[in-house]
């Protein structure tokens, strides 16, 4: 099991590795970042984007939350860290490419499709279950078609990448920069239990990479 001592057991091997290898990298990047692509990936500990895509730093710019979901655009309401990160990456950055990579083995739609936070006080499952309740609608469609077996679980895993899809288009200046070919947005999902990547095709199938 990995703790605090071990990272900086970690930190100790970069600094006297990969660190000096790509001393003109980092000195580059000291300077400021131009990836190319953002990637919008769930924050579970086994699928680091940039250990499955292996990039360099400061190839990717990635946000990483429970079930890699954006929320539809909006000026009210609470903390709006992901539309933060879009904006700093569309609009500051120029990104021309967004990927949003979907997983197997997903906490976030398994607690999305058993609801088992619901009512849950904040610190107890409530912020969770607000946060996943971006799924409700597809849940309910898929529970619907499949029940609430294998299936469905699958099902919902991909339908995370078609919903925050969709979502950014309600971003504006995601959907203009889209319309006019500056921006291209793209659909992915790692299957952990094989190390197999998928990716979304234009009428929203997923297919080996």
């Amino acid at each position: 099991m990995t703790d605090f001592t071990d990272l900086l057991d970690g930190y100790q091997r970069f600094r006297t590795s990969d660190y000096r290898r790509q001393r003109e990298r980092w000195a580059e990047l000291s300077q400021g970042q131009d990836p190319k692509v953002m990637v919008i990936a769930c924050s579970d500990s086994r699928v680091d984007p940039a250990q499955i895509f292996d990039t360099l730093p400061g190839e990717i710019f990635v946000v990483r939350n429970v079930a890699n979901l954006v929320p539809p655009f909006e000026t009210g309401g609470g903390r709006h860290g992901v539309s933060a990160a879009l904006e700093f990456a569309v609009t500051q950055l120029e990104v021309p490419e967004i990927v949003v990579m979907g997983h197997g083995a997903c906490g976030g739609v398994h607690a999305a499709l058993t609801k088992r936070f619901a009512d849950a006080e904040p610190g107890a499952g409530g912020f969770i279950a607000h946060w996943v309740d971006i799924l409700d609608e597809a849940r309910d469609r898929i529970v619907a078609e499949h029940g609430d077996g294998p299936e469905a679980v699958r099902a919902l895993e991909l339908e995370t990448v078609r919903v925050s899809l969709a979502n950014l288009r309600t971003f504006p200046w995601v959907a203009e920069r889209e319309a006019a070919g500056k921006l291209a947005l793209h659909g992915a999902y790692f299957a952990i239990a094989d190390g197999a990547l998928h990716v979304m095709d234009d009428d929203g199938s997923f297919a080996a990479a």
